[in-house]
C-alpha cells in the first residue's frame, strides 16, 4: 500500500465516518448470534473507537504489513477485542467479522470515489481487502491464542478438582483417584498431597486406586513416584482398591509394591492407618 493509497482509504474513512460506521454496525449486528442491548452498545463503543485508529495508522503511510509500528494502537485494540470475546464465549467468526463486514462499506465508497479511475479502483480495492483480510485474521490468531489459554487453565482446574486430598483423620489423608493417571496428573496429585502433608503435618497418606480402571507400567511408576516423595516428607502411603485383576496385573508387570501396603478396600486401610496413628474409633454400642 502506497503513501498514496494510504492517504485515499484515510481521506474516504474520515469523510463518510457517520455513514460508514452506521452501515458497518448494521452488518455486524446481522452477524451476531446472540443480540442485546449491551452487546450492542459494547459493539458500537469498539466501532467508533477503531475507525479512528484506523485512519491514524493509515495517515501513518502505513503497509498492508501490520506488524510496524504505525499499527501498534490498531492491533492492541483488535487484541483486546478478540480476548474479551473468548470470555464472552463468542466465536472465532463472530470475532473476525468485526473486521470484515467494514469491508463491503469501505469498497462501496471507493468504487464511487474513484468511479472515474477504474484502474487505480481496482488496484485500491485490492490492496484494501489485503489489509483487512490482514487485520482479520490477526483477529483470529489472537482468539485462538487466548482460547488456548483458558483450556490449559480450564484442563488445571480440572486436573485440580479431580485430584482432592482429604484429611481422614487426625494425621490421615486419604487422596481418591478416579481415572487415567498420566504424566501430567501425576504431578498434580504429587503437588496436592506434598502441600496437604506439609499443611496438615499427616504421617499417613491412603493412596485409593478404585476408580484407576486399568494399572499399567507407567501408572504404575507414577504412584511409586508419588509414594516416594510422600515418604520424603515424613508421610508413608497405603495403597487401597486393589481388585483381583489389579493385582494380577501388577505381579505380571514385575512392580515392586513389597514395601508398601496394599489393601482391598479404603475401609481396610484406614483401619491399619488408624493402628499406626494410634487412635481408635469407639463403636456406638460401646459407648454406651
Amino acid at each position: 500500500m502506497s503513501n498514496d493509497k494510504s492517504t485515499q482509504l484515510a481521506l474516504i474513512i474520515t469523510k463518510f465516518e457517520d455513514e460508514l460506521l452506521e452501515v458497518w454496525l448494521s452488518g455486524l449486528m446481522t452477524r451476531m448470534i446472540r443480540r442485546d442491548k449491551n452487546a450492542e452498545a459494547e459493539l458500537r463503543q469498539q466501532a467508533t473507537r477503531f475507525l479512528p485508529l484506523l485512519v491514524q495508522a493509515l495517515e501513518r503511510g502505513a503497509t498492508i504489513d501490520i506488524e510496524g509500528a504505525a499499527w501498534d494502537d490498531t492491533r492492541h485494540m483488535l487484541a483486546e477485542i478478540s480476548q474479551a470475546r473468548v470470555r464472552q464465549g463468542f466465536s472465532s467468526i463472530e470475532t473476525a467479522s468485526f473486521i470484515f463486514a467494514l469491508k463491503e462499506p469501505l469498497f462501496a465508497h471507493l468504487r464511487t470515489a474513484l468511479a472515474d479511475d477504474p484502474v487505480r479502483m481496482v488496484e485500491e480495492t485490492a490492496v484494501t481487502s489485503a489489509l483487512f483480510d490482514r487485520l482479520g485474521l490477526f483477529t483470529i490468531e489472537v482468539y485462538q491464542k487466548a482460547r488456548e489459554q483458558v483450556i490449559l487453565r480450564q484442563q488445571q482446574e480440572l486436573l485440580e478438582l479431580s485430584t482432592p486430598v482429604v484429611q481422614l483423620w487426625e494425621g490421615v489423608l486419604a487422596l481418591p483417584l478416579i481415572g487415567t493417571l498420566d504424566s501430567a496428573r501425576t504431578q498434580v496429585v504429587m503437588e496436592n498431597l506434598l502441600q496437604k502433608i506439609v499443611d496438615t503435618g499427616a504421617s499417613i497418606a491412603i493412596i485409593d486406586i478404585t476408580g484407576v480402571p486399568t494399572v499399567d507400567t507407567l501408572v504404575a511408576q507414577h504412584l511409586l513416584k508419588t509414594i516416594a516423595a510422600a515418604r520424603l516428607m515424613g508421610a508413608d502411603c497405603i495403597i487401597s482398591g486393589i481388585r483381583p485383576q489389579i493385582a494380577q496385573t501388577i505381579v505380571h508387570l514385575g512392580v515392586n509394591l513389597e514395601d508398601v501396603v496394599t489393601k482391598a478396600t479404603l475401609a481396610d486401610a484406614f483401619v491399619v492407618a488408624l493402628k499406626r496413628t494410634g487412635s481408635t474409633i469407639t463403636h456406638p454400642h460401646n459407648a454406651r
